[in-house]
């Protein structure tokens, strides 16, 4: 694999980080859910839901890394891409923000469980230099965005392949509906944890997920547009190397 071309389009990312680094605005209301925002049953009972999934995905980017070495690369670029975009945050109503999530790629390239692990280490590092989460609410964003994301995601792309036999409207409706879903299932776990007085989860459902809906829905289209056309760069300049996923990560339908 000649891996110049991804190690320039990796130092392009890191220069974004390094940008929103250091402008980030001060300001922790955005839609990952901010440190002590959750009662502690609520943060204890999702680090526990989170934690079997992140050791599975340790055990599937460990077989990947070991079965083909070369991908360390593919795998550093779609943590980078789900950093840059879901560091991207944009004001919503309320005075809150909606921002992509970048999950969606790597969930077509290697599938949903390794991306628990590179979406739950980029939680960290936003929580930490971007004061954009939390630590004890990463179980519960960590689930959102690094779990429940990428398995709807995985999902739609499996489905849109077989029905559709495009590959781009497969990866389009992947990376779409995993940025739609984090959302969706974030709206949960507040309405779990912040019932209505009147109406109850369902009522507090509603109100969670409507405050972002105007935004996030365009977001979620653009996000499924640009993850698009970084997937045709990647088969137009590294169609070996995609081959190599294509066999490593069984499950994975690719075709």
């Amino acid at each position: 694999m000649k891996s110049s071309k991804v190690l320039s389009m990796i130092a392009v990312i890191i220069g974004f980080i390094v940008y929103f680094v250091v402008n980030e605005p001060q300001s922790a209301n955005a839609m990952h859910i901010m440190e002590g925002f959750l009662p502690p049953g609520w943060a204890i009972f999702w680090w526990a839901v989170f934690i079997p999934f992140f050791a599975l995905g340790v055990r599937a980017i460990a077989r990947i890394t070991k079965t083909s070495p070369e991908l360390k690369l593919l795998l550093g670029l779609a943590a980078a891409f789900t950093f840059v975009l879901s560091a991207l945050k944009l004001p919503s109503v309320t005075g809150s923000s909606s921002h992509p999530t970048g999950t969606g790629l790597g969930t077509v390239m290697f599938g949903p469980l390794p991306m628990s692990v590179l979406g739950s280490i980029v939680l960290l590092f936003q929580a930490l230099l971007l004061a954009h989460g939390g630590l004890t609410t990463l179980g519960a964003n960590a689930f959102a965005m690094a779990v429940a994301g990428p398995i709807v995601g995985f999902f739609a792309y499996k489905f849109m392949v077989k029905t559709t036999g495009k590959e781009v409207w497969a990866v389009f409706t992947a990376a779409a509906l995993a940025d739609l879903s984090t959302y969706l299932v974030t709206s949960v776990q507040l309405a779990l944890a912040f019932p209505a007085a009147e109406g109850g989860v369902a009522a507090s459902f509603m109100k969670f997920s409507g405050i972002f809906a105007i935004t996030q829905v365009p977001l979620a289209i653009s996000e499924g547009l640009l993850t698009v056309l970084v997937w045709n760069w990647l088969r137009l300049h590294h169609a070996e190397a995609l081959s190599v996923v294509r066999h490593t990560t069984k499950g994975v339908d690719h075709s």
